[in-house]
């Protein structure tokens, strides 16, 4: 009980600290409400990023594996809708920089890597919805999504990095270190690439 109860806190204050941290952000002074909160809503989704890896390994305790199927659905969904406040936000801030970025031609290497995270991982929640209509073997199935999921995280990853803009450099750092950490953990647990029969 004691253990569950320290790895709920420390994941709680994993996810809080990089909020804080954003919100407290002076490069936010002076910028209009949509603005801010397109920014936070972003720094949501990397703290929904480190969520799914946890919940696909099963590592959260108190959480049956029916349980932990279910949220990884839940936190999927709310992640895909933390990306389209985020990239919504910024249309409506500024739309050419956001054209320019989902046509590939922005000068800011960062948006580049958002546009590829963001797309991976509506394909990703594609995937996962249409999993029975798809009618592929559930470790095809399971490798499709994971890559896709891979490819969310890193570009992500990148992504947040490379800006500087609301989130804070230690705290983010922290963050997406855990984020690749927790990912690559589930990956060697899960075996993804082995798609044979068993």
């Amino acid at each position: 009980m004691t253990r569950a109860l320290l790895i709920w806190t420390v994941l709680a204050l994993v996810l809080a600290v990089p909020l804080v941290a954003a919100a407290k952000s002076p490069l936010l002074a002076w910028r209009d409400p949509v603005y801010i909160i397109a920014g936070i809503a972003g720094v949501v989704g990397m703290g929904l990023l480190l969520m799914q890896p946890l919940l696909a390994g099963r590592y959260l305790p108190g959480l049956s594996p029916l349980a932990s199927r279910k949220w990884h659905r839940w936190v999927g969904v709310s992640l895909i809708a933390a990306i389209l406040i985020h990239v919504g936000g910024l249309w409506i801030t500024s739309p050419p920089d956001v054209v320019d970025a989902l046509l590939f031609v922005s000068p800011t290497p960062f948006s580049a890597w958002g546009v590829i995270a963001m797309w991976s991982s509506f394909a990703a929640a594609i995937l996962g919805v249409y999993r029975q209509r798809l009618k592929l073997r559930f470790r095809v199935w399971r490798l499709g999504h994971t890559l896709l999921a891979a490819v969310t995280i890193v570009g992500s990853v990148v992504h947040a990095m490379l800006i500087e803009g609301t989130m804070e450099i230690m705290t983010k750092s922290a963050l997406c270190a855990l984020v690749l950490m927790a990912s690559v953990r589930t990956l060697a647990k899960l075996r993804v690439w082995d798609v044979r029969r068993r």
